[in-house]
């Protein structure tokens, strides 16, 4: 039975009826009880294996008409059912032609029942395939049952030609057998983010979008190149980035990473408007301590390398510009020995004194070479890295110190420094000058960013060599090396003056009398004038440029200007 009600088209195909009439032709449990007959007179007992098509239900006449018939097996289906009836799956690799000779070699009668018929060695169009040859059916009485349908025979005796071999179907979703599985795909690789370029050039939206992060540094190099070429075409954007550049310059300024020179200062001054010292120190040591403790900031951080960088010191010898190699353990103690000249004046143990003893030099000069050639490791950093600073900062600490408990009559105490003296307010201030030029020499040796002192210690120094002026300018008089004064004046009273002006923040006005120290300055004497910067003043007043290529402004007296700019690069020394 079919299940669908009406006759069974396996009956029809024999002549029966599938109302099951008892004579045990419908098989076990069919009709009725009785056993079937031994020698039947209809079709063998056991029939040939049906196709898909009939187990499906889908016979010609099973179902109401109007229904077309169904599909014709497809060669994968009939391979299929010939390869269950062997009970031997043929293998699917050999080609077409070879399989009808083997399904014929393979068959016994003990195999089973008798394979049906197999697709021609080619596949073909037509729904019934031709018996495989060397193949014949066995004859069975009456009509028998075909595997497939095919449609009406042509009038037409002549057999048609074979039609041209043709890949064979793919067997449909409902097909009884499933299809040989495919090979696996292998997984797409993901895809990759967008990038701009000029095949794929990003949206004026998108690139609107990342004006934000454009303005904050913060796109990546593909992305900060597309939007700088999208400004250049759109106004709008490139108004919208203008203003987007200029609220992150709002946010955070650039600085340097040095302290602020003054940071010290205004902590103090808190800390001692809250509870006054007991032993305040001078203010004009306040430049020296601020400088000193800049400097020790720079060396604190430095690694064996640096100590042993080369530094070129650089000074004006009164004719032409000189210079020394050394290291930067070496500048330390150039500072050290110098230094050493004010403590030793304070009373306190002098640096030199403990290597040689009274013979000690007193310049500036003949110290630093002394300690150099003392110790020869000192000039290039061959001792252990950093133990010169320490000396020094000791040192330091020292003479601030003992000024502040020392009183008011100590400013007036003269330092001497071989050919000349200071007061040892002066010499403090002179002390915080050459410590600023030499820790700008280091600076420039290791790469790193110095600031200048803050303006009030700056202007204090500027002040400083302002005074020496007059006394330097007398003696390159007296050695020949400027011209003689066109005028003698008595002590205190006007003659010729230089007007002296330094732009800057810790900059001003001074006068500078030309033609005898003790003269008085008047702005109304004035013959000449000189402006430059605090930038070009320090260049000078160093040593580091030559007389002749200072910046400045002119004006006067031509004369008086080149004797007062090679007096105030006379003013350095080592």
């Amino acid at each position: 039975m079919t299940g669908r009600g009406g006759p069974d088209p396996y009956d029809d195909a024999y002549g029966e009826s599938s109302g099951g009439s008892g004579d045990g032709r419908d098989g076990p449990g069919r009709g009725s009880d009785a056993a079937p007959p031994p020698h039947p007179a209809g079709p063998p007992r056991i029939p040939p294996p049906r196709p898909a098509a009939e187990d499906s239900g889908h016979w010609p006449g099973a179902l109401d008409g109007g229904i077309p018939a169904p599909r014709p097996p497809t060669a994968d289906e009939t391979r299929a059912d010939e390869t269950r009836a062997d009970e031997a799956r043929a293998d699917e690799a050999l080609a077409n032609e070879t399989r009808a000779n083997e399904a014929s070699a393979d068959w016994t009668p003990d195999s089973g029942p008798v394979p049906g018929p197999e697709p021609g060695p080619e596949p073909d169009t037509a729904p019934n395939p031709e018996p495989a040859a060397g193949s014949e059916p066995e004859p069975a009485p009456g009509p028998a049952p075909e595997a497939n349908p095919e449609p009406e025979p042509k009038s037409d005796p002549r057999p048609e030609p074979e039609p041209e071999p043709r890949p064979a179907p793919e067997p449909p979703a409902s097909a009884a057998l499933p299809a040989p599985a495919a090979a696996p795909i292998a997984p797409a690789p993901p895809l990759a983010a967008p990038t701009p370029s000029a095949a794929h050039p990003l949206s004026h939206d998108l690139l609107r979008s990342l004006l934000g992060a454009w303005a904050l540094t913060a796109c990546s190099q593909e992305e900060t190149s597309a939007v700088e070429a999208h400004l250049n075409h759109c106004p709008a954007c490139a108004e919208e980035a203008l203003r987007l550049r200029d609220a992150v310059g709002l946010l955070h300024t650039e600085h340097s990473l040095d302290l602020d020179p003054m940071l010290r200062s205004r902590v103090l001054a808190g800390c001692l408007g809250r509870r006054p010292a007991r032993i305040p120190m001078p203010g004009w040591a306040s430049a020296y301590d601020a400088e000193a403790a800049r400097l020790d900031a720079l060396l604190r951080d430095m690694g064996e390398a640096e100590w042993r960088a080369p530094v070129r010191l650089k000074w004006f010898d009164g004719r032409r510009l000189t210079g020394r190699d050394t290291t930067v353990a070496g500048v330390i103690g150039h500072l050290m020995v110098v230094d050493g000249i004010v403590a030793a004046s304070l009373g306190l143990p002098d640096p030199m004194g403990a290597a040689m003893g009274p013979a000690a030099p007193g310049s500036p000069l003949a110290r630093t070479e002394a300690y150099w050639h003392h110790e020869p490791g000192a000039a290039y950093g061959a001792g252990p890295p950093g133990a010169v600073r320490e000396l020094w900062r000791e040192q330091g600490h020292a003479l601030v110190r003992t000024v502040s408990f020392a009183g008011r009559g100590v400013a007036e105490l003269d330092v001497p420094y071989g050919d000349f003296a200071l007061p040892i307010r002066d010499a403090f201030l002179d002390r915080a000058l050459e410590c600023w030029v030499h820790a700008g020499d280091i600076a420039e040796a290791i790469d790193y960013p110095y600031e200048p002192p803050a303006s009030a210690h700056l202007k204090a120094m500027i002040d400083l060599c302002a005074r020496l002026l007059p006394g330097t300018l007398a003696e390159r008089r007296r050695a020949g090396l400027a011209s003689p004064p066109r005028r003698l004046v008595e002590a205190g009273t006007p003659g010729r003056t230089l007007h002296l002006q330094v732009e800057g923040t810790g900059g001003g006005d001074w006068y500078i009398p030309l033609d005898s120290p003790a003269a008085m300055a008047a702005p109304e004497e004035a013959v000449a004038t000189i402006a430059l910067d605090q930038e070009a003043f320090y260049l000078l007043a160093s040593g580091h440029v030559p007389p002749q290529e200072a910046a400045a402004g002119l004006s006067g007296d031509t004369e008086a200007i080149r004797d007062v700019l090679f007096a105030t690069a006379s003013l350095s020394r080592l």
